[in-house]
């Protein structure tokens, strides 16, 4: 099956009341776990491809190529949407002319006027190619490529002005941050999402940093809109758990243990077991 954009998937999660996951990858091992445990539950998937990932598995055009080229040797038949993860101007060009199928701009950082303007130009840039387009108001805290920052809560106003473009989905930042959470983190403003849930309507809204918020949050967020849920830091943690364990064990200095096929197997087969708990709990497995 070709990628397709994230934007059916998206619409159908909202009028079921469940949730895609956007699982990040960083390498082939990440992106064949994840595709195959979505073609195992039979769920919907958006593969997320940060600028820095992108760089360090060699370019756009290698993630495209190794993703496509997955689709079709393993035979995955469910929906999967190639997403570029907190997307800046310029690589949001990059990624449509690389093959992208989904892409998001990350205009948090710019005034609303600037945002809504460089917004504008890409819904039309993306749309003419057949691509969706995530938006982002309210910057999303903690670290994300090296950027860090505190969870802001967008403004229900400025998320009307941006969902008015056109977009095809919206993150509006609601207290949630990247990587692990805090002790004294405050949790989600469920007040501020009803808000914007207001202003936006059926407009399917996501929520990053899904690492660390309590399930209980995650499901109450899905029935205020929420239609896409980010995780990556959870991966990242079940994968480098595993493959910690198997050295300590003493595995790779056991025959030819040192193989990175044998080597990676353990976090390969963790992360697997994260993405089907987390398709489980979004409610989006047998929904491809």
């Amino acid at each position: 099956m070709a990628l397709v954009s994230a934007t059916e998937m998206l619409q159908k999660a909202v009028e079921g009341h469940y949730a895609v996951g956007q699982f990040n990858i960083n390498n082939l091992e990440w992106t064949k776990a994840i595709l195959l445990t979505a073609q195992e539950v039979n769920s919907p998937v958006i593969l997320g491809v940060s600028e820095g990932a992108g760089k360090y598995m060699g370019g756009y055009d290698v993630v495209v190529n190794m993703v496509k080229g997955l689709i079709k040797d393993q035979n995955i038949t469910v929906p999967v949407a190639l997403h570029l993860d907190h997307g800046s101007y310029d690589h949001c060009y990059k990624c449509l002319e690389a093959g992208f199928s989904s892409i998001m701009f990350d205009g948090s950082h710019y005034s609303i006027e600037e945002n809504v303007e460089k917004t504008t130009e890409l819904v039309k840039a993306a749309h003419d190619k057949g691509v969706s387009i995530e938006a982002e108001v309210g910057s999303i805290g903690g670290e994300e490529d090296g950027v860090v920052g505190m969870g802001e809560c967008a403004d229900p106003a400025d998320c009307k002005k941006i969902a008015d473009l056109g977009v095809d989905f919206l993150a509006a930042g609601i207290g949630n941050i990247h990587g692990k959470y805090p002790a004294n983190w405050k949790g989600l403003q469920f007040d501020v999402l009803a808000a914007v849930q207001e202003k936006t309507g059926t407009l399917p809204l996501v929520l990053h940093g899904g690492t660390g918020i309590p399930d209980d949050m995650i499901k109450k967020a899905i029935t205020l809109g929420v239609a896409k849920i980010n995780v990556n830091t959870e991966c990242q943690l079940v994968f480098a758990e595993a493959t910690r364990k198997y050295i300590e064990a003493g595995k790779d200095l056991e025959g030819k243990g040192f193989d990175p096929r044998k080597l990676l197997a353990p976090g390969y087969e963790a992360i697997k077991a994260k993405v089907k708990e987390k398709m489980e709990l979004f409610g989006s497995v047998n929904k491809a």
